[in-house]
């Protein structure tokens, strides 16, 4: 239910933070090839298995995802081995297009140029995506950051359908319409920036922050991160939260022993709402 992301501007003490994971509990990881974690991460699992942290490597759940410049059908394989080289594995448990865009090969900075964007075949991408689970290099496939109008064109075509939906989440940016739209077509959505992603290449103090969270918070006697994450949890969605922090690791996992209450979702309601990544110009075309 609820993972451990590992985005961070730097990757330095990475390793050491997902091995202090593990041993908090942490049994969910998630990597991608843009944020550099996917060697760390591979390195603190040989590690937690020669430590006896974990008995296998099945114990463990991994997530990585295919980025923008690899968004091509002809280089879907070749960057799934290339990220389970990095990581040292025989096969991910989930796979993701982690954007529904392509782009030109390059450093390109946040927010991308217009001039970065390039022609995204996503029904070739999928095919490919598939053969990666026929293959049994992943075991699940799934898309992130699609709204409903590209989840609806994918799913018109695809033969496996897409597990997941890791998508921006949290009491500011509460996705109703795309949830529902998941639940009626069995997929899971995953919640990426559960906490507002503080101190990430995009994130924002809005959670944290804000004052009706922090109501509630005081409240039940919990911080503003485990009111926001217990009511993920409620929702039925997981989780991905990241924090290098041992004690917040611990405080993020203790969200199972206790409930909100009818006026707590009444006043999350009342939260505005503001979205707080896009990737640049010309890439969403429409609201959620």
């Amino acid at each position: 239910m609820i993972g451990f992301g590992t985005a961070s501007p730097s990757i330095a003490g990475t390793k050491e933070a997902l091995l202090e994971a593990i041993k908090v509990g942490y049994r969910h990881f998630d990597t991608a090839k843009i944020y550099g974690s996917e060697k760390p991460l591979g390195e603190a699992i040989t590690e937690a298995l020669k430590l006896g942290l974990i008995a296998s490597r099945d114990e463990l759940f991994i997530t990585s995802k295919l980025w923008c410049t690899d968004n091509f059908p002809h280089l879907v394989l070749p960057a799934i081995h290339k990220t389970l080289q990095s990581l040292n594995l025989k096969y991910l448990d989930l796979y993701l297009v982690q954007w529904p865009v392509a782009m030109k090969h390059g450093d390109w900075d946040y927010p991308f140029p217009e001039e970065a964007i390039t022609s995204f075949d996503l029904k070739g991408v999928w095919q490919a995506m598939e053969e990666c689970q026929k293959q049994g290099l992943t075991k699940f496939i799934g898309v992130s950051n699609f709204n409903c109008h590209k989840l609806e064109n994918l799913l018109s075509f695809a033969t496996i359908p897409p597990s997941v939906n890791q998508v921006e989440l949290n009491p500011t940016w509460q996705q109703k319409k795309l949830r529902e739209l998941c639940e009626k077509e069995g997929i899971i959505v995953t919640a990426c920036s559960p906490l507002g992603s503080v101190g990430s290449f995009w994130g924002s103090n809005k959670v944290m922050e804000n004052e009706l969270l922090k109501q509630i918070g005081e409240a039940h006697g919990k911080s503003v991160a485990q009111v926001s994450l217990r009511w993920l949890y409620e929702l039925g969605v997981t989780i991905v939260v990241k924090s290098y922090n041992k004690e917040r690791m611990k405080q993020n996992l203790e969200i199972f022993d206790w409930s909100l209450t009818k006026d707590d979702y009444e006043k999350i309601d009342e939260i505005k709402q503001t979205k707080t990544f896009n990737l640049g110009p010309k890439i969403w075309n429409e609201e959620d």
